[in-house]
């Protein structure tokens, strides 16, 4: 999930609708647009259930105090160290990629960059608006697990039972997107989009802390759900895929002029269904084929937060060299995703992977994945 960054931020550059960013080459193709929606739909939902599932892990072996201080080390500290650089460098390369695009030249000048969407400050999170989240998610994972015996027996267990049915029923992917559509219905297209901010509107609260949420009460009963979404992983992938062509046809009619009122809540309870239900096909999926850990796989995973981290120097930066080359636009998608993706991975070996910041990064030196043999679950980079 964490690599598929790479994919949705080159597509960013050549999109042919709408954008919140100020950069854009001038080959575009509708192939980016659709690869933006479509990765966009299962990416972070997925993570976060992912997150919230290694939350409860966490909470369950080392206790409160020991679960935050390992977040707090692998989330907050990887934030504060990285954010600062990252900012500068993005900035810069914003501001050299947009005056390209005004007056056909490299250079800096401010004055070409338009104010931040919704106005406020122009110090964001940038990318790392998720790892911004998770670190909050996990200090209440902790205050919850620290004050949750003072609160009423039944009031955990009801949650995780509500969710284990909405997780484990035909029709739960459904109820499940009820609250997104909620949290969605103040945005044009009814679906939560992460602004950057340091501090985020509710509905973004709502819409990941769900997933979040959901994960975390995945944990005690994972045995009856994993069993469950590997057996129906095909029913699960097909039912997301109705709703995302639903989410297409509908999104289209509310691009024509005069659409139907509320319609944004229609295209937004698909897409969010969709969400839901390519999460499960995705978790099913890879207990069914990719049981085992191998040593490409674990490379990549080892890889993935440095990757996350850096990637979007690249798509912005080879978007910079790529601006003026005449070759269309899925040439260009195409050369950046892969230069980016060779530059983060031998950057991770060259420079991360077996220095201070990669420790910094896993937890541990890493050696590789294991060659064959099942692995525990280990909480990865942002999970």
């Amino acid at each position: 999930m964490m690599w598929l960054g790479i994919v949705l931020h080159v597509s960013v550059n050549h999109m042919v609708g709408e954008s919140t960013l100020p950069w854009r080459d001038r080959e575009t193709t509708l192939l980016a647009d659709l690869l933006l929606v479509f990765i966009h739909t299962f990416r972070m939902p997925v993570f976060f259930i992912l997150a919230g599932y290694f939350a409860a892990m966490l909470l369950q072996r080392r206790g409160p105090a020991s679960m935050l201080k390992q977040r707090l080390r692998r989330l907050a500290l990887p934030f504060a160290v990285f954010w600062p650089p990252l900012f500068v460098g993005m900035v810069v390369l914003m501001m050299v990629f947009v005056h390209l695009m005004a007056r056909g030249t490299l250079g800096l000048d401010p004055a070409l960059m338009p104010p931040p969407p919704g106005g406020g400050s122009r110090l964001r999170t940038m990318h790392l608006w998720f790892l911004y989240l998770l670190i909050w998610f996990s200090v209440l994972s902790a205050l919850w697990a620290r004050w949750s015996p003072a609160l009423p027996q039944s009031l955990p267990a009801a949650l995780s039972g509500l969710f284990r049915r909405l997780g484990t029923a035909w029709w739960g992917a459904l109820v499940l997107a009820l609250p997104l559509v909620l949290a969605g219905a103040g945005y044009k297209n009814g679906i939560v989009t992460p602004d950057g901010s340091f501090m985020p509107p509710w509905a973004e609260w709502l819409h990941n802390g769900l997933f979040f949420v959901f994960g975390h009460c995945l944990y005690r009963y994972q045995d009856e759900a994993f069993e469950h979404y590997r057996r129906h992983v095909f029913a699960y992938t097909a039912a997301g895929l109705l709703c995302f062509v639903a989410t297409l046809l509908l999104g289209s009619v509310q691009q024509a002029s005069n659409p139907p009122q509320g319609l944004h809540l229609a295209v937004a309870f698909v897409y969010n269904s969709a969400s839901w239900l390519w999460s499960f096909a995705l978790i099913g999926a890879f207990l069914r084929w990719v049981p085992r850990q191998n040593a490409v796989l674990g490379y990549l995973a080892q890889s993935s937060y440095w990757v996350y981290l850096v990637h979007m120097l690249g798509t912005v930066g080879f978007g910079v060299l790529l601006y003026g080359a005449p070759l269309p636009a899925v040439a260009k998608l195409s050369l950046n995703i892969a230069a980016t993706s060779l530059a983060c991975l031998l950057s991770y070996q060259w420079l991360v992977r077996h220095t201070f910041v990669g420790r910094l990064l896993d937890g541990k030196p890493a050696e590789g994945g294991s060659k064959g043999g099942k692995t525990a679950p280990q909480p990865a980079a942002g999970a």
